[in-house]
């Protein structure tokens, strides 16, 4: 289902990309014990990042700065923690596979693509644009993708982008059942934290889809794709 372009390869050979697909998801629009998890989330980041500076010193981010930098471009998810550090906004409530993404990012700090598995069409490709590459982003904008930056696509088009995001056509919404999340790692990011990651997404996923299955995770480098138990 999952394969690995030798462009993206060369490209970038120290990078990583975790491939998670959950199935059989309850999705609920909102969930007691998700909402509580969020409570604490935003407390504790609150306290990590008193001094709003050591946003910009993180590891993580550092590692996202130099990536984005390349196309001129600020690392979005470092300005939503500062939303929710600085003026205290809670996080967004949209559905509970939406949720634990953002969640997951906001505590981790790692770029995820959240997509609709039933209308994912294998395989499902790890590659680097070329500039010739067009998809309809969540807005509903046409795009084209950036030469060099890294993305996923399958039999259908572009799933996602690094700098610009999921598409729409497989975007998760309350009727998905099956979900396939993509978290892309520049260098920079260990492996350690990126199945931290993922195990988030899965651990929150199941306080309000207990019933929920979950394949092992598929981790795609320049080496090859390997899987791992969470």
């Amino acid at each position: 289902m999952f394969e690995v372009t030798e462009r993206w390869k060369s490209a970038y050979p120290d990078a990583m990309v975790a491939m998670l697909v959950v199935r059989g998801v309850a999705n609920v629009k909102e969930h007691p014990a998700l909402e509580s998890r969020k409570r604490a989330l935003e407390m504790e980041l609150r306290s990590r990042f008193a001094n709003t500076e050591d946003i910009k010193a993180e590891p993580t981010i550092r590692a996202y700065t130099a990536y984005y930098k390349r196309f001129e471009k600020t690392y979005h998810v470092a300005g939503q923690l500062k939303t929710t550090v600085v003026k205290q906004r809670s996080l967004p409530t949209v559905s509970g596979l939406v949720d634990v993404m953002f969640m997951a990012e906001m505590k981790n700090l790692l770029l995820t693509a959240g997509h609709d598995l039933s209308t994912v069409v294998p395989p499902v490709t790890l590659d680097i644009g070329t500039g010739a590459e067009s998809f309809i982003k969540l807005n509903q904008e046409s795009q084209s993708a950036r030469a060099r930056d890294m993305m996923t696509g399958d039999g259908e088009g572009t799933l996602s982008t690094v700098i610009d995001g999921p598409d729409f056509r497989s975007r998760i919404s309350a009727e998905t059942r099956d979900a396939l999340y993509v978290t892309y790692a520049p260098d920079g990011i260990t492996r350690e934290l990126l199945l931290e990651h993922v195990r988030d997404m899965w651990e929150n996923i199941l306080l309000f889809s207990p019933g929920a299955e979950i394949e092992p995770v598929r981790i795609l480098t320049a080496q090859g794709i390997e899987e791992a138990a969470l």
